[in-house]
């Protein structure tokens, strides 16, 4: 369907990770990978979506001008508890800090996504509900030293162990808290205007 329609066209991923990467990969549309070093900094004053909309427009200008047969799509993740973004831990203290403000709860993982081309642009945001189970300090420990989730916000993967054995349930789009929410995406990819 949209390689068809993306043939004469170059799609870029600006994002490092590889499970947006691979959930880009199921959308069955050649595209490239390749990122900008950007500070993912944001005002304070900026709540939920606010911040992964900031951030994916941010990223997206660190580009500058597309030409015409360019579309770029960047992304950012954030889960929101208490009225607050848990980005990426830095290290195993601020991993179990996170994991154990977060078990026994219920929180949002908030994505958002950029498409621009050289005329148009468009920010979409997604927010997935998750309902975490009771953990102990020796699960959190033991999925914090054997998954070193400090590349993920939160500080966990819904995809790995500790999505299997702390996670309830959730209301949304489960990939979304993988880090891409791809429904949203195949419609903005498949309505865009060349």
């Amino acid at each position: 369907m949209l390689a068809e329609k993306f043939r004469n066209h170059e799609i870029i991923l600006a994002s490092k990770s590889p499970r947006r990467q691979e959930l880009f990969k199921s959308l069955d549309v050649d595209f490239k990978v390749e990122t900008r070093e950007v500070p993912e900094l944001y005002p304070e004053s900026l709540q939920k979506q606010e911040i992964t909309s900031y951030l994916s427009e941010l990223k997206s200008n660190a580009f500058g001008k597309l030409e015409n047969h360019q579309v770029l799509v960047t992304a950012d993740t954030i889960v929101w508890q208490n009225n607050k973004a848990l980005e990426k831990p830095l290290n195993e203290k601020e991993a179990y800090y996170m994991l154990n403000s977060l078990q026994g709860r219920t929180h949002e993982v908030i994505t958002s996504f950029c498409i621009r081309t050289s005329s148009y642009r468009s920010t979409v945001s997604d927010i997935t509900t998750v309902h975490f189970d009771d953990l102990t300090s020796e699960e959190m420990n033991f999925y914090i030293r054997n998954y070193q989730p400090f590349d993920k916000a939160g500080a966990y993967g819904i995809q790995e162990w500790i999505g299997f054995v702390g996670i309830k349930k959730i209301e949304g789009s489960y990939f979304n808290v993988v880090g891409l929410p791809v429904h949203k995406l195949y419609k903005e990819l498949k309505n865009l205007k060349l």
